[in-house]
C-alpha cells in the first residue's frame, strides 16, 4: 500500500509527531511505501534547520530527513503556515526580503495542492495532530 502523512501539532507540544514517525517506520518495516509527509499548521518547525534538541531528545527534523533520504520520501512544508511562523526557504527569503532562510536540507516549501496530490496517489492519507 501507498501512504501518506498529514502532520499538524508542533514536534514537541504532543505526542502527534512521535506516533507519526514511528507509524512512518512501522509501515515501511512492513513494506509499505510512502510517498509524502505534509507538514501543516506547527507541525512546520519539524523542518526548521535552527531546531536544537537536547542531546536526550528526539531530534525531529534530522530523523525526518534521514528516512527520506534512505526511503525516498517527500517531506513538504504548507507555505503559507510556513511563511506566518518563520520558516522560509532560500526563494521566499529573497523575496520577502529577509536576510536568511531556515529550511532545513531535505525539506521543500510547497502549497496545499501537494496535500491533494498525495491524498490522489496514495491509497491511505493518514493524519496526526490538530
Amino acid at each position: 500500500m501507498i501512504f501518506s502523512l498529514a502532520i499538524y501539532a508542533a514536534p514537541y507540544s504532543s505526542q502527534a509527531s512521535q506516533s507519526a514517525y514511528s507509524f512512518a517506520q512501522a509501515l515501511l518495516e512492513s513494506g509499505h511505501s510512502l510517498y509524502r509527509v505534509f507538514f501543516y499548521h506547527d507541525a512546520i518547525h519539524s523542518a526548521s534547520a535552527l531546531s536544537t534538541p537536547q542531546q536526550d531528545e528526539f531530534n525531529f527534523t534530522e530523523q525526518w530527513r534521514a528516512l527520506a533520504a534512505t526511503h525516498d520520501i517527500d517531506l513538504v512544508v504548507c507555505i503559507a503556515a510556513a511563511l506566518k511562523r518563520g520558516l522560509l526557504n532560500q526563494q521566499e527569503a529573497v523575496r520577502y526580503e529577509k536576510p536568511t532562510f531556515n529550511l532545513a536540507e531535505g525539506f521543500e516549501i510547497s502549497g496545499l495542492g501537494q496535500l491533494v496530490d498525495a491524498a490522489v496517489i496514495s491509497d491511505r492519507l493518514v493524519t496526526f495532530g490538530g
